[in-house]
């Protein structure tokens, strides 16, 4: 390869670019890069990338694929991104019309680059999940060690690199918002290429992982909220486009959109979104973070309609805003919370965004109002009040001079002394406030000191700077405990911070991605917690437990996690007479009336999932079992006996001193959202004094 990489693109490429800053029609620009590409096709010696190490990891594809045997007579654009990134997510869109324009038939091919930032984007099966989330339907090899992208001395994310049909370096593109140039360099050079008969039409073998993604009631669920009663949740079930209403058992109230993506205003039926993420719910209304549709929708259960309230369905670059909010440009939308202006005479007339696209965090004014240290302003009213637009972790006194990175997560504490805004600022790992008296950005844990250094990331408990986190999406505040609650996302994990202290620490997940529902929180695992609220009484939180297409419950007073059930309404509609095992019920032991009685705490369970009771007995002192007896556990459901269809009832107890494991599984055919199980032993104990007892 002649040296220099990417560096050797450069003189000839930036002459190319001034020369189509001053040309007036397509025609022209067209003959200039058609010009462009005779010289650098006439060089002795081509510009070429390395082979694509055998060694790598592929996705979307039957096997590896060789860049100069596989790939020889295809146009390629190879695209270095990594998947936490806004900016590379920015570009997809760009990259699915350009695959949809041309196809490998056509001479094209596109071969995403990973080159992680983080730990957990290193990991094979994330960027799995990630290509699924995305719907990345080219070949993607896994470039963990960043092996090509310092070869090719790339710089940063996203880099888009041309390549001719011998694997001949033509183009780059740093960044986003080139699609214009993108069609350019890839039509003319595909034009000139097939002028020369060197573009090949032979098919690449595509294996994508959708195709056998098995069925799920959730996909990549990004965010759940819970409404102030604690009996609705809404969950951006992200994957399937949609919007759904709750019942806190998990018994769906409202479907709203998907399953495809799109963007229409209308009847819940009729309605559509694009990975929506962030929502907030106040009586009959929910606010969306449309995010790839880059709008705040508004969702009337009441009326049943889906109205969009801002956005014009376009990515912005507006960093200011002020225009009513559907004729305002927005970009990436990720999280939305209530919050009430300086001067509003009503609650919760402001809807604060987390502006993912531009680094920072915006308003709407629901009702007429004024900002901190701000004018006043007239409903409708979108615009940015934290945050400079440069991708920073940089706090100041004066809110525009600050400096977010993608900030992911939203949650608000009114109360004093806090008053302010909780930031979980994804990129810089860190989680930041705002203070709703003035405005002020301040640090609250993760990151570093540099505002410049996004990369200060880990999993160390602490206080303060340092206290590490790996990416956090999701923060939400316990009004009850005066703690805030953290979805430090890469880390697979839920921290909890006391805001008072800085002090940051783990409170459930292992660090290790996983789907365990242990026996405790800190045995139990989650893939990319997205998001996270908590009860208004402070009981329950809910997780989106992303990569595993699940929400989460965990029970802050009794520490057990459980997971909640997706029902649809007709998933209870079930005959009420099925046949149970009448004869075994009736051979069961009755116990006396003055038999203990241990109630347990509710456990919320999915149709078809294995639990496990675990029994743990203790005889009275100085006695022992008879082993003779039939000591035994058994199992009852008084009034749901559909429960114990085709279960085993009951077993024998040989050792008092071992813990007795009991596994049921539910009926994945359920008759009702709630029910009462019982576990009962009937022991046969001896005193010294040799008298019996049951």
């Amino acid at each position: 390869m002649a040296a220099g990489g990417l560096a050797g693109l450069l003189p000839a490429q930036t002459q190319l670019e001034y020369a189509l800053l001053d040309a007036d029609t397509p025609q022209e620009k067209e003959n200039l890069v058609y010009q462009y590409l005779k010289k650098m096709d006439s060089r002795e010696r081509d510009l070429t990338v390395p082979e694509l190490g055998g060694d790598l990891q592929w996705l979307n594809t039957e096997g590896p694929i060789s860049l100069h045997k596989d790939l020889c007579g295809k146009v390629v654009v190879l695209d270095f991104f990594t998947y936490c990134c806004i900016n590379c997510l920015h570009l997809l869109p760009d990259l699915h019309a350009l695959e949809h324009q041309y196809s490998d038939k056509d001479g094209l091919i596109i071969v995403g680059v990973h080159s992680a930032k983080f730990p957990n984007e290193k990991v094979l099966d994330n960027i799995k999940c990630a290509i699924l989330r995305y719907n990345i339907v080219h070949p993607v090899v896994n470039d963990a060690d960043a092996t090509l992208w310092h070869e090719l001395e790339v710089s940063c994310w996203p880099t888009l690199i041309i390549l001719g049909p011998r694997g001949n370096m033509l183009f780059s593109l740093v960044g986003e918002g080139h699609r214009e140039k993108l069609f350019l360099f890839t039509s003319i050079t595909l034009k000139f290429y097939k002028e020369r008969g060197q573009i090949k039409d032979n098919s690449i073998g595509i294996k994508l992982y959708r195709d056998s993604l098995p069925p799920s009631p959730l996909l990549f669920p990004g965010k759940v909220t819970v409404d102030n009663s604690g009996e609705r949740l809404v969950i951006a079930d992200t994957g399937h486009h949609r919007i759904l209403v709750t019942q806190k058992n998990g018994q769906i109230l409202h479907t709203i959109g998907g399953p495809n993506s799109g963007r229409r205003d209308g009847r819940f039926s009729e309605a559509a979104f694009n990975s929506p993420q962030g929502i907030a719910i106040k009586n009959k209304i929910i606010y969306v973070a449309d995010t790839e549709n880059h709008l705040i929708r508004k969702i009337d259960l009441e009326l049943e309609m889906v109205t969009t309230v801002a956005g014009i369905g376009i990515q912005g670059v507006d960093k200011e805003g002020g225009a009513k909010g559907e004729e305002q440009p927005i970009s990436s939308p990720w999280d939305v919370v209530f919050g009430n202006s300086v001067s509003g005479t009503q609650e919760d007339d402001i809807l604060w965004i987390a502006m993912a696209g531009t680094h920072q965090v915006w308003a709407l004014m629901l009702e007429g109002g004024r900002l901190p240290k701000g004018s006043d302003l007239k409903k409708g009213v979108c615009l940015r009040f934290a945050g400079s637009g440069n991708e920073e972790n940089r706090n100041n006194a004066y809110p525009h001079k600050a400096g977010f990175a993608q900030p992911s997560g939203l949650s608000l504490a009114s109360e004093e002394p806090w008053n302010c805004l909780f930031v979980a600022d994804s990129e810089s790992s860190t989680v930041r406030t705002i203070s709703l008296k003035d405005g002020a950005v301040k640090h609250l844990v993760g990151g570093e000191r540099d505002p410049l250094n996004l990369f200060a990331f880990g999993d160390v408990d602490g206080a303060g700077i340092n206290a590490k986190l790996q990416h956090p999406l999701g923060v939400t505040w316990d009004k009850k405990r005066k703690l805030l609650y953290v979805a430090d996302s890469y880390n697979h994990k839920i921290k909890v911070v006391d805001p008072k202290m800085k002090n940051c620490a783990t409170l459930a997940g292992t660090g290790e991605a996983g789907n365990v529902i242990g026996s405790s929180f800190t045995q139990s695992t989650f893939n990319e917690p997205g998001g996270l609220c908590v009860e208004e009484n402070g009981r329950l939180m809910y997780v989106a437990d992303t990569n595993n297409h699940q929400i989460k419950v965990l029970d802050l007073d009794t520490k057990i996690l459980s997971m909640l059930p997706i029902l649809n309404p007709e998933a209870c509609d079930v005959p009420d007479n099925l046949p149970v095992q009448k004869d075994k019920i009736a051979s069961l032991p009755k116990l006396p009336k003055s038999a203990p009685n241990v109630q347990l705490p509710s456990l919320t369970v999915a149709p078809g999932q294995t639990i496990q009771f675990l029994l743990k007995l203790t005889l009275p002192p100085d006695s022992k079992l008879n082993e003779e007896a039939p000591n035994s556990w058994f199992i009852t459901a008084e009034e749901n006996t559909w429960l114990l269809q085709g279960q085993c009832l009951s077993g024998e107890i040989k050792d008092v001193f071992c813990q007795t494991v009991i596994p049921f599984q539910l009926p994945r055919s359920c008759l009702s959202t709630e029910a009462i199980l019982a576990v009962k032993a009937c022991l046969y104990y001896c005193s010294k004094g040799c008298s019996c007892a049951t």
